[in-house]
């Protein structure tokens, strides 16, 4: 088990998902939780903070305290995006955004979205250093990662024990996906909902995927991305038709992805090298007589698998 948990993976793995989770804090901040600043206007007596909020304790929101939080999570999330000083501005923001979170969750309603993303900003500063590329492998990366995993996939699975703790096998034959639509269906939903018991069948499927989902940790590579596909799938499908987007949840599940491999930045600079290489071979009189040399930054290495191993079996890599 401790061989599975610690599977070490390229650091540029590390680098690409520390880079995407922090730009995803400072998104959320301006896109997708920007009403946690109008909590200040809320009379104080409504805030009721969670168990972490009672326990340390944290003073009731005010606009100044609110305001200083946004800025400073912002600038500090830009900041950790860059890969600096992963320790202390990992740390910084962990602590910032749990704040946010408390803040945004104490009126009353508590979205599960967020677990997994919690969890990858309180493990992202113990992966070290890592840089764009590297293809070194690192246990303390690979820790941050699969524990992020196990976040993501207990968000499933215990969303399906809720439903069936409150809800009971009603869950399943009654009407929850059609009240969802009629409160924020689109056009797609409609149509789906007219055909006879489809919903009722989604809704076991629903309990079912999540009852399941631990099973990706037993897959091989190949198959537990085809899995993470249909993780993605399914939220796609989910947003089309009752408008949930699940957006922090998706954003810790790239935890499952060979991140490494996707690179825009030096494919941007593969493209522009390409487009003056041609520039240059075409010449002056543009006859193209000139020959065009290999890009500078092609890399010469293929880049590894680089692949987390499954619970069974030999950890993958060296």
């Amino acid at each position: 088990m401790t061989r599975w948990l610690t599977e070490a993976v390229p650091r540029g793995r590390v680098a690409a998902f520390r880079t995407l989770i922090y730009l995803f804090v400072a998104a959320d901040l301006v896109i997708f939780t920007p009403w946690v600043r109008t909590r200040v206007s809320v009379p104080g007596d409504l805030y009721q903070p969670l168990l972490i909020g009672r326990l340390i304790p944290l003073p009731t929101p005010t606009e100044t305290l609110v305001t200083v939080i946004f800025w400073a999570l912002l600038a500090l999330a830009l900041l950790a995006a860059t890969g600096r000083a992963p320790r202390l501005l990992g740390w910084a923001v962990c602590a910032l955004y749990l704040e946010w979170m408390i803040i945004a969750m104490s009126y009353g309603k508590v979205d599960h979205d967020r677990f997994g993303l919690l969890v990858a900003l309180a493990v992202l500063p113990t992966a070290g250093r890592a840089r764009h590329g590297d293809t070194t492998r690192t246990e303390a990366g690979g820790w941050a990662l699969r524990v992020t995993q196990i976040a993501v996939i207990c968000t499933y699975f215990l969303a399906a024990f809720a439903k069936l703790r409150f809800g009971g096998l009603d869950w399943l034959t009654g009407s929850v996906l059609a009240r969802a639509i009629i409160r924020r269906g689109t056009d797609l939903a409609d149509l789906i909902a007219q055909v006879p018991y489809l919903l009722i069948v989604a809704q076991f499927g629903i309990v079912a995927f999540e009852l399941l989902s631990p099973v990706v940790f037993f897959l091989p590579p190949r198959w537990r991305l085809a899995m993470v596909g249909f993780f993605y799938s399914f939220h796609a499908v989910t947003i089309a038709t009752i408008t949930i987007s699940f957006a922090p949840h998706l954003a810790a599940m790239t935890s499952f992805l060979p991140l490494e491999r996707v690179r825009p930045v030096v494919w941007a600079r593969r493209l522009v090298g390409r487009d003056a290489l041609r520039r240059d071979a075409s010449g002056p009189s543009g006859d193209g007589s000139a020959v065009e040399p290999a890009s500078p930054d092609a890399d010469p290495t293929p880049e590894p698998l680089g692949d987390q191993a499954s619970v069974v079996g030999r950890p993958a890599g060296p």
